[in-house]
């Protein structure tokens, strides 16, 4: 569906320059050549990687509570709400999937769960939620599922499988690309593990491994798996209730006020959590939930201030255009790495010919790699911005 109506500029710029982040990290010129902060934590810990996709989530929430203003009127028709909702997450889901299978289509290795797909659990239930409830309900229900989740993986052990019986006997897991990674459990009793944190042997890569179909991307577990994808909701619940203070505060720099006090006492708060329960992106941990919720209020209060109270908007173009149309661009840089990355016995890739080019005139390996995302990102860029112009946003 296209629309044609106006657009909340400080929140598409968010969304765009959170797309654009998705997109470099991605998409480096060489996997071997790239600056730390643009890698996925190992484990435990955090980088700027790291905060990408909760910001989405994030940003999920928040527009719902933008969007679904009417709950009077969304109430009588539920029929219909529930459709539209349903029918859009069905699209992206599916969106996801095809770009999961993309170019080659071998169906013996497709990978179910991803990115767009828990974006599109995530904006199913919120929605709902948000339809049917009000901020204080939404509040409790966030609270509980990051209770319930640490209790979860604190506490329940884990029952013994292939996996968690190689782990007991010689201490390492497989990972992706067949890297093995050590790991420390213990028994409990004949038939489990005690509950753990350790990757792969943890209840959440366990339920991966019972439930998930098709591959996994690690291998034993999967970062968008099911169970996780319990604490993600409650990332987009988040974003709902940053959306209620938006609309429920008139006043432009009272409501930023709120937003920075909220986002500091959140990321506070997080970061005590994750004494007892570590900031994970992998099994996106209940401190990570508030960790990175509080920083995406945090940026989302400053892109407010400058861009809708200050005026600031030129500085904010590119990242207004990539968020106007972000399902476009996310999909567009899936489809576009048979032509960027792809290479043949004949031909290097080129990505390749850039790296290696920049390399032999003097530059690092990381710099020439980084250099190419970027470039990577200005393709992007030129078709999303020909809608930007036209005033057109593609919705799934």
């Amino acid at each position: 569906m296209v629309e044609k109506r106006e657009r909340l500029l400080s929140l598409d710029a968010l969304r765009g320059f959170t797309i654009i982040g998705m997109i470099i990290v991605n998409s480096p010129g060489s996997w071997s050549y790239v600056y730390g902060p643009l890698l996925h934590a190992p484990w435990h810990g955090v980088t700027v990687t790291d905060m990408v996709f909760p910001f989405f989530l994030f940003i999920v929430g928040v527009s719902i509570a933008l969007a679904y203003t009417e709950k009077p009127r969304l109430k009588r028709e539920r029929r219909k709400t529930y459709r539209k909702i349903g029918w859009r997450v069905f699209k992206i889901f599916t969106l996801g999937v095809f770009l999961n299978l993309w170019p080659w289509f071998n169906f013996e290795e497709i990978r179910v769960v991803g990115v767009l797909q828990r974006i599109a659990v995530v904006f199913g239930v919120c929605a709902i939620l948000f339809v049917n409830t009000n901020w204080r309900q939404q509040l409790w229900i966030g609270i509980g599922v990051l209770v319930l989740y640490w209790a979860l993986l604190q506490f329940v052990p884990v029952p013994l499988d292939s996996v968690n019986e190689g782990a007991l006997r010689d201490g390492v897991v497989e990972r992706a690309l067949g890297v093995s990674q050590t790991v420390s459990v213990e028994a409990s009793g004949e038939l489990a593990l005690q509950a753990n944190l350790e990757p792969g042997t943890n209840l959440q890569a366990w339920i991966d491994r019972k439930l998930v179909p098709g591959q996994m991307w690690e291998r034993t577990w999967d970062p968008e798996g099911i169970l996780s994808t319990l604490p993600a909701v409650a990332t987009g619940i988040f974003g709902l209730l940053v959306g209620s203070i938006i609309l429920g505060i008139g006043d432009p720099y009272r409501r930023v006020s709120w937003l920075y006090c909220v986002g500091f006492a959140v990321v506070l708060i997080g970061e005590v959590w994750s004494w007892d329960f570590p900031l994970n992106k992998n099994l996106w941990s209940s401190s990570f939930v508030l960790f990175s919720g509080g920083w995406s209020t945090l940026c989302l209060a400053t892109s407010v201030l400058l861009i809708d109270i200050q005026g600031y908007r030129k500085w904010a173009k590119m990242g207004v255009v990539f968020g106007s149309n972000p399902v476009v661009a996310y999909a567009l840089s899936g489809l576009l790495t048979l032509f960027f990355y792809s290479s043949t016995s004949l031909w290097p890739s080129l990505s390749t010919l850039f790296v290696n080019s920049l390399m032999g005139m003097g530059a690092s390996g990381k710099f020439a790699s980084i250099c190419y995302a970027l470039l990577f990102v200005g393709v992007i860029y030129l078709p999303v911005h020909w809608l930007w112009k036209r005033r057109l946003f593609i919705k799934l």
